[in-house]
């Protein structure tokens, strides 16, 4: 496997880091937020864009896997880090990498909401709607992509690409 070709550069992911920042510093002025990251996708995404984030928040990581180090989702939840915040009466923000299917953000939120938030909210960088099985939707989305398997900026494909600046096509390079 090898990138192919770059489909957003580090500069348009800049610019959008800062355009989803200020609708969430409109939307929480004087409130406080806790910001959830998805992990490990999210980690590059989400520290770009609390840095440009003006309200009072609490950071928080989850660990949730449905790829299970493949490149389709397995349609399981598997929670491998919780967050330890009491999210009672809280407005949370959820940060994501990327919005495929969205069985996996949908049954997330849920799972959130069972813990007695006054509101949630989903903030990815990037959304597959032609993929979507369900009728999810992300409050914040960065950009809107193809279905295609991506890396960069976070994403990975089994652990790699994620240090790349930019978001790239994944090209997979057929068996001898």
């Amino acid at each position: 496997m090898k990138v192919s070709k770059i489909l957003i550069t580090k500069e348009e992911i800049a610019e959008c880091v800062k355009a989803l920042a200020a609708r969430i510093n409109a939307d929480y002025k004087g409130k406080e937020l806790y910001v959830i990251g998805i992990l490990n996708g999210s980690f590059i995404f989400m520290a770009d864009l609390v840095r440009a984030l003006d309200v009072d928040l609490k950071i928080e990581f989850m660990g949730i896997s449905s790829y299970q180090d493949g490149t389709e989702s397995t349609g399981k939840l598997l929670i491998t880090k919780d967050i330890h915040l009491n999210l009672n009466a809280a407005d949370v923000l959820v940060v994501e990498d990327i919005i495929d299917s969205g069985v996996t953000a949908a049954r997330l939120v849920e799972m959130l909401k069972s813990r007695n938030t006054k509101s949630i909210k989903v903030c990815a960088l990037l959304n597959k709607q032609s993929r979507r099985v369900n009728d999810f939707s992300a409050d914040y989305v960065g950009f809107e992509i193809e279905d295609e398997f991506v890396v960069g900026y976070g994403l990975d494909c089994a652990g790699k690409f994620r240090n790349l600046r930019e978001i790239a096509h994944l090209a997979f390079e057929p068996a001898p």
